[in-house]
């Protein structure tokens, strides 16, 4: 059987750092990549931004060159599938039977896009955008002639698709079974003026509205029938619900864990010499107060690689990196940086009606996280409050006149 002294599961950014992580970290030893990808690591979110609207080809959202693996000497398994873990005999096995031994083990498979299970729901025309085969074969029927589209979902993935399918050209209905968008990750100004900003863009947004069943003609969707009893004809519809964390065959070798797997502050698993991280992760946050929490960001997952690298290597540092995060809509861009979780007052600088402002969350008087729209400056200042959990008077915050690096 193939054997290698670390075995990276996944091949998104938390993989693909974890690799690099490791030869930076000085380790000579051999790595294999196992992901159930084709396609050699590429970046995730402008899957559902640039390359959903063709304005970046694949090869300009690699990670690295697809020789930058081989010159470095990390093997890519791609297209396999990881059904199980023997951890006993420190291996894995492979949807085919194949056995693929390890030293180490780091678990970086992230998750599946969640999918509707109402009636309908194995029609064709039905998308997720998760991975590049998703966006490849949607953006094929949308080059094909699809132009009455409904998404479900107002997170991030749902607005920014909403966003470029408007773009596009595109009519477009957005479902949220929320009464705001956004609403697991922002507080209600960032709701109300992304709401505002998608229905001035032409998107009929429906809040509070989930879907009772799918329609269709011929084995393909052609409308969605809300729960309030409204048929929505459509073209394509695309589901943007959130993700299924994939830890299945760790949770069934004995690891712990609930939502996702459980890491300890060095992304190690419950199973010896087993690492996990990314979406998949489980662990406590020191900006959410210690609760235990997944993060699906990109920057997550290249942070906790690199946890985990060091630990393997011996550099042993607890996962302390500050939360951050980024949208593009329209022309918008949006940059978070700490997690409102809690909070307990907003501050708003600037006018909303400008587009360019900031919301600043505290949680007993503290500075915990801002959401930044058109306004980088007040996000790298910012990121400074939100390392040093700055006190600071909400009026003063409030002064747009005076820059964050001040308040310090």
């Amino acid at each position: 059987m193939d054997s290698y002294d670390i075995v990276i599961v996944g091949s998104g950014h938390g993989g693909a750092q974890a690799a690099i992580a490791l030869r930076q970290q000085g380790h000579e030893g051999t790595i294999a990549m196992v992901s159930r990808s084709h396609v050699p690591p590429y970046e995730r979110p402008p899957l559902s931004k640039e390359y959903l609207a063709g304005e970046k080809p694949l090869e300009r959202i690699m990670i690295r060159p697809p020789a930058f693996w081989q010159e470095r000497g990390i093997t890519l398994e791609l297209g396999t599938n990881v059904a199980e873990i023997d951890w006993m005999r420190r291996q894995i096995v492979c949807g085919d039977e194949r056995r693929i031994e390890y030293r180490k083990l780091i678990w970086a498979a992230g998750g599946d896009a969640r999918r509707l299970s109402c009636p309908g729901s194995d029609l064709a025309g039905i998308h997720t955008v998760r991975y590049v085969t998703d966006v490849d074969a949607l953006r094929a029927e949308l080059l094909g002639g699809a132009r009455r589209a409904v998404v479900v979902g107002g997170g991030y993935i749902g607005l920014e698709a909403a966003a470029v399918l408007r773009k596009m050209g595109c009519e477009v209905t957005l479902l949220e079974a929320q009464s705001r968008v956004l609403a697991r990750v922002a507080g209600e100004t960032l709701s109300e003026f992304y709401q505002d900003e998608h229905r001035k863009q032409g998107v009929d947004l429906r809040l509070e509205t989930g879907v009772e069943r799918i329609e269709g003609e011929a084995g393909r969707v052609t409308a969605v029938v809300s729960d309030t009893g409204e048929t929505l004809p459509c073209d394509v519809l695309i589901v943007g619900i959130g993700i299924v964390a994939a830890v299945g065959p760790l949770i069934a070798a004995g690891a712990s864990g609930t939502n996702g797997v459980d890491v300890d502050p060095y992304c190690r698993t419950t199973l010896d010499d087993i690492y996990a991280i990314g979406d998949c992760a489980a662990h406590a946050n020191p900006y959410a107060d210690n609760a235990v929490i997944r993060l699906e960001s990109v920057q997550n997952a290249n942070d906790m690689a690199s946890c985990a690298a060091r630990a393997i290597m011996g550099d042993k540092q607890e996962y302390d990196a500050v939360p951050w995060f980024w949208s593009n809509q329209y022309d918008l861009r949006l940059q978070t940086v700490g997690l409102s979780l809690d909070h307990d007052t907003t501050v708003v600088r600037g006018d909303p009606a400008s587009r360019k402002f900031s919301v600043v969350y505290l949680r007993d008087g503290r500075v915990i996280a801002l959401d930044c729209v058109n306004n980088t400056k007040d996000y790298a200042q910012g990121r400074k409050l939100v390392e040093a959990r700055a006190e600071i008077a909400p009026e003063l915050l409030a002064d747009s006149s005076i820059v964050l690096k001040d308040m310090l």
